[in-house]
């Protein structure tokens, strides 16, 4: 399964991925269009800044989500193709427990439509072969689109080279 990773250090905070997101999810499609839309297009990311730490925040897609199980009408759910947490709208019935039971804070009640929203990962786009919007938005390649294996593959050489720069490695024997 892929999913959005964040290569925290390189995200300078320039919200493209919220624009991006806001713009895909928009009736238009179309930026400049989008901002005149009645409602505003949801954003389903958001980028936190805190203690000079800047994070883009999402959907994590859990492998065991809490979310999908909480919901009593199934409006959340894994879509078998894609295997990505996607969200029925009209089966929500405003309970909000999938809100309470995300442990990343990704889903926001929508007070106004009395909904849940939530990020659903370009659920459409990935079908089609492309990546996320999010994803194709960030001019810094912060946000990376990768099977885990990869990812992990990714972290054991970032940490290699920066061990390797390094003036003393310490390595424990046992």
């Amino acid at each position: 399964m892929k999913k959005v990773f964040i290569e925290a250090s390189k995200c300078t905070g320039c919200k493209s991925c919220e624009i991006a997101c806001a713009v895909e999810h928009s009736m238009s499609k179309d930026i400049y269009k989008a901002i005149f839309e009645v409602p505003s297009p949801p954003r389903f990311n958001s980028v936190l800044k805190f203690d000079g730490f800047i994070a883009s925040l999402r959907c994590a897609h859990c492998e065991d989500a809490p979310c999908v199980a909480i919901c009593p009408t199934s409006a959340i759910y894994r879509d078998p193709e894609t295997d990505l947490v996607v969200y029925n709208e009209t089966k929500c019935i405003g309970c909000w427990q999938c809100a309470m039971a995300c442990p990343f804070g990704a889903i926001y009640p929508d007070l106004e439509r009395k909904v849940s929203r939530k990020c659903d990962g370009c659920n459409e786009r990935v079908k089609s072969g492309r990546i996320p919007a999010c994803v194709e938005a960030c001019p810094t390649n912060a946000l990376i689109y990768a099977d885990v294996a990869t990812i992990e593959e990714y972290k054991r050489e970032k940490t290699i080279s920066s061990l390797s720069r390094t003036t003393k490695t310490y390595v424990e024997v046992i």
